[in-house]
């Protein structure tokens, strides 16, 4: 808040139109995206099945794809859940994205961040300032220099750009799940709401942060941090004002950021402190209204973009994570069972790599699974714990890092808060290692199977 490009599987132009259309019109609810049973004791085969068509859950399916490996997507919604905002993709996200081959897709419709002002109170008092632009300037270090690169994208069009890269039979819309067992067998059974039945030898959890999928293997509910964020995208229709940089100002208790996506589009976001989640607020007009007011006191910039902000962007979410303890946590697979994205490992999302960390988890699971899917059940359990053992070393430490991160920044005493803004801030956020959590290499999906 990077470049590997080809398409090794492509669709037919007029499959391709068929899926534009439906997701230009996600009101509408086609047939053939539906399971359908003739009797309840049917039991429909399949070999992979992910739950969830979100990021994790689109992106792995995507992974699967490039390699000619077909899988079915469960997704409880009636369309594709494009709801919210934006979300930041560093040089790790976007490396991912080139191996599945949509990064330059997308690049191309947002802006490159060229750096960072930080402030260190509401009058926007300038307490540290980064270039990541590719020119060194003069009078600002530049620190990361050619090796980052940072854009923040909308998630409505990652989610139909992925989306647009699978066959129209991969996702099936209306199938909430009810219920998941294991069969004698080895193979996972999963029962939808609407009776359908399903048994797949590979059942990947990508639902969320409130997973299903993850309650069933025993991991515990995520934990809330202490504060909620208010967040928004601000629409120009005749084109936004703003240079393409990330403005963040932190306060007591309390920060705010804006970050410009694209020629007519700026995110914001405001974090506040609050002792629980409180209740759950779905009045767009209200979101603005309780948001304008955290902030009445502040410049008034921000209150422009929040004022520019269509009411149906406005979302209030309280912050969780999960810690995964070694030796304590449940393991990530169970028999056929894994998880990948947030349904493993929610973070707060204070280094931005909430949506980074999905699309890894992606394409290394999928890495990992497809040759041993030929191999036998044995190889695929191996395959699954490798993965674990893989990603744990990097997500354990990094959601630890964001959670910390979080709470220095919304520090509330006084002269605690003068260290912060006045020494750790104005050190700590120049030196190299700041984001070397975003160095990630990931090679090009490479099609191995029909």
């Amino acid at each position: 808040m990077a470049t590997f490009s080809s398409s090794f599987l492509s669709l037919h132009p007029p499959s391709l139109h068929q899926q534009t259309t439906y997701y230009a019109q996600k009101s509408l609810k086609p047939k053939y995206l539906t399971i359908v049973s003739s009797t309840v004791s049917d039991i429909r085969k399949e070999e992979i099945v992910i739950v969830g068509a979100g990021i994790a859950g689109l992106s792995t399916a995507v992974s699967l794809h490039r390699l000619g490996v077909r899988s079915l997507v469960l997704e409880q919604a009636e369309s594709l859940r494009t709801g919210g905002t934006s979300l930041t993709l560093f040089k790790n996200g976007w490396k991912v994205l080139d191996a599945m081959g949509v990064g330059d897709q997308l690049r191309s419709q947002y802006l490159e961040i060229q750096g960072y002002d930080g402030y260190k109170n509401r009058k926007w008092k300038r307490a540290a300032l980064i270039q990541l632009q590719r020119r060194r300037s003069k009078s600002t270090k530049c620190v990361f220099g050619n090796s980052q690169e940072v854009r923040a994208v909308e998630r409505r069009t990652l989610l139909e750009t992925l989306a647009k890269q699978l066959p129209l039979d991969s996702i099936s819309f209306s199938s909430k799940l009810a219920n998941i067992e294991k069969q004698q067998d080895g193979q996972t059974l999963l029962e939808l709401v609407d009776g359908t039945r399903i048994s797949s030898k590979v059942v990947i959890g990508c639902d969320g942060i409130r997973s299903p999928v993850a309650k069933w293997m025993g991991f515990p509910e995520p934990n809330y941090v202490g504060y909620c964020a208010f967040r928004g995208l601000g629409d120009y229709p005749d084109g936004q004002p703003y240079e393409s940089r990330v403005n963040y100002v932190y306060g007591r208790g309390i920060r705010a950021g804006y970050v410009p996506v694209s020629p007519t589009k700026v995110y914001w976001f405001v974090c506040f402190n609050s002792p629980t989640p409180g209740p759950k607020i779905t009045d767009p007009s209200v979101l603005k209204k309780l948001t304008k007011e955290l902030i009445k006191k502040w410049p008034s910039e921000l209150q422009n973009i929040i004022d520019a902000t269509p009411d149906d962007t406005i979302i209030r979410t309280p912050l969780v994570d999960r810690w995964l303890w070694p030796g304590l946590s449940p393991p990530v697979s169970s028999g056929g069972a894994v998880l990948v994205g947030d349904a493993w490992h929610p973070m707060t999302p204070n280094l931005g790599q909430g949506a980074c960390c999905a699309l890894e988890d992606a394409v290394v699971l999928v890495q990992k699974l497809v040759p041993a899917l030929e191999a036998g059940p044995t190889f695929v359990e191996d395959a699954l714990r490798s993965y674990q053992k893989e990603r744990w070393q990097r997500i354990f430490p990094m959601t630890v890092r964001a959670n910390v991160v979080g709470a220095i920044l919304q520090l509330e005493n006084p002269v605690v808060c003068a260290i912060r803004d006045n020494v750790l801030v104005p050190k700590l956020v120049r030196l190299g290692p700041m984001l070397e959590h975003t160095n990630f290499e990931c090679e090009p999906l490479l099609r191995t199977r029909v």
